[in-house]
């Protein structure tokens, strides 16, 4: 049996479960974005760092109203969404420089996705030779950046960007 030690992951293993409801609908409502690894905030919608990364800097772009259809968003919310997500791509190339990445949804519980019934967007930063024998011969994937440093990385990026603002309460990137 393969073994690697991942102690920082103990965080999300021993987290309040929130079986009663979405989470994606309680961490904006926390008011604590670091810990809730909420980088930015825009009107109607937020990005937030993956807890279980393909790689350093996986964050999700994600509706405040709760809904798993794409088709449901209202034009206000979708093109909220989609600035959100052109301006997580710009923090990503600002705070990480990556050489490309990989955006998409899983919409639906059998798309793959462990939340499937509150759309997200996935925003991937992808390096030349990121997937390399520990993927593809042993069956592991190592991310070579702490969440917490990644969020740094991101929320100064985000926070350089014209027209963002960092509220001083509880130091949210807000977007105008």
């Amino acid at each position: 049996m393969d073994e690697l030690f991942a102690p920082w992951r103990i965080e999300w293993v021993e987290r309040e479960d929130n079986a009663d409801g979405c989470a994606f609908c309680a961490l904006p409502e926390r008011g604590a974005d670091r810990e809730s690894r909420i980088v930015a905030r825009s009107e109607h919608a937020f990005c937030l760092l993956n807890n279980a990364p393909y790689n350093p800097g996986h964050a999700m772009v994600i509706p405040y109203r709760h809904t798993g259809e794409y088709a449901d968003l209202t034009d206000e919310e979708l093109l909220d969404h989609a600035r959100l997500t052109q301006r997580t791509l710009r923090a990503i190339e600002e705070g990480l420089d990556p050489d490309g990445a990989n955006t998409g949804m899983n919409l639906g519980n059998a798309a793959g996705g462990s939340i499937g019934d509150h759309l997200h967007t996935h925003v991937v930063p992808r390096w030349a030779g990121d997937t390399n024998f520990m993927a593809v011969v042993g069956e592991t994937q190592v991310i070579v950046e702490a969440i917490a440093d990644t969020y740094d990385h991101l929320h100064g990026a985000f926070a350089d960007q014209e027209g963002t603002r960092v509220d001083g309460a509880d130091d949210a990137v807000r977007i105008a």
